[in-house]
């Protein structure tokens, strides 16, 4: 039997053939209660909960009872299908998602009736009411666009869709010196040797987490990054030091699969605790700009730059699709810039 799903109100109806497998999952959800009245799970209404019990039930059939739901709610959920169905990565389903559940609360009626002038509307609202940036409301274009072209089907009301221009700002950068600071204030072994990665071999949050111990090649020097931004595998730089710190951490924590596990067993480390280590080093650090861990990454490609690192293989180390997304650092680089003498000296 499936695992069947109804909705009643606030709340889904799960149900299911009792077996002791199946309760113990579905206790996994938050807010759950068992109706005894009439033989079913109740569990609070959301778009998350409805993940959540098909990733537990990953191995089951999980059937939606749409005729439960509303025709947007309806649309929403085969809109995620068909982003896991397209591979695409769990950060972008949730902007998209979070995009075009706002989108549909701002036009206030059924999907399948939105016109060209409801998006356009929308986009100002975003734009002059709420004064989000241009990177925001673009991305909102692009959940919008998914939504209409490969869901509804009606890609003729977006053909004359604007989008606005995109901003230009360059990225974040420390100095050197800073990254010292940072990674000598650090007294925490796993915590330094996160940071020492990041930074070293130019690392995104997602992937330093994500690394296994098998992905540190310590002969060929390099590390093996899976399934990268856009779903692609690379290799990148394994820095001497950085070894030397992973080895030191490995003796202590004595890591199985992943190199950095969470706190719960089988899983790697979050995002967010990465975040507050770097909040916290800077901090202990004195370091007064307001940067993010992932301007290690803006910076490792910078230094690599000023120290004469050619632009092609910076774009392979950090997974560049476009060398023009690695040719902004040339804009942030010291290298050309500090030769310039300014006319006061001249003076």
């Amino acid at each position: 039997m499936s695992i069947v799903l109804n909705k009643d109100g606030d709340y889904l109806i799960v149900s299911f053939k009792y077996s002791e497998k199946r309760v113990e999952r579905i206790r996994q959800v938050r807010g759950r209660r068992w109706d005894g009245e009439n033989k079913v799970w109740r569990v609070p209404y959301s778009l998350d909960n409805i993940k959540k019990i098909k990733e537990i039930f990953i191995d089951e059939k999980v059937v939606l009872n749409f005729q439960y739901f509303s025709e947007n709610e309806v649309i929403i959920e085969k809109f995620i299908e068909y982003l896991e169905l397209k591979g695409y990565g769990k950060k972008t389903e949730s902007v998209y998602l979070s995009h075009i559940k706002q989108f549909t609360n701002f036009i206030d009626k059924s999907l399948k009736k939105v016109r060209a002038e409801d998006i356009k509307r929308y986009l100002l609202y975003l734009l002059n009411e709420r004064e989000l940036s241009h990177s925001f409301v673009n991305q909102a274009v692009s959940a919008i666009k998914f939504l209409i072209i490969k869901v509804l089907k009606k890609d003729n009301i977006i053909v004359d869709l604007p989008r606005p221009k995109k901003e230009k700002k360059l990225p974040k950068v420390l100095s050197e010196k800073e990254v010292i600071r940072i990674l000598k204030s650090l007294n925490n072994e796993k915590h330094k040797t996160i940071l020492y990665l990041v930074y070293s071999a130019g690392l995104r949050v997602g992937e330093v987490i994500k690394l296994k111990c098998e992905d540190i090649d310590s002969d060929r020097m390099l590390i093996k990054v899976r399934q990268g931004k856009g779903k692609k595998d690379r290799y990148t730089t394994l820095s001497q030091l950085a070894l030397e710190q992973v080895r030191k951490y490995y003796k202590l924590y004595k890591p199985k699969k992943w190199l950095f596990p969470g706190a719960k067993s089988n899983t790697h480390l979050t995002i967010r605790t990465v975040q507050r280590i770097f909040k916290k080093a800077c901090s202990k650090a004195e370091i007064k700009k307001k940067v993010s861990v992932h301007d290690l990454r803006h910076s490792f490609a910078t230094h690599l730059l000023e120290r004469g690192t050619d632009l092609r293989y910076i774009q392979e180390l950090l997974g560049h699709k476009s060398s023009r997304t690695t040719e902004v650092y040339t804009h942030v680089s010291k290298k050309s810039i500090s030769k310039i003498e300014s006319p006061l000296d001249k003076i």
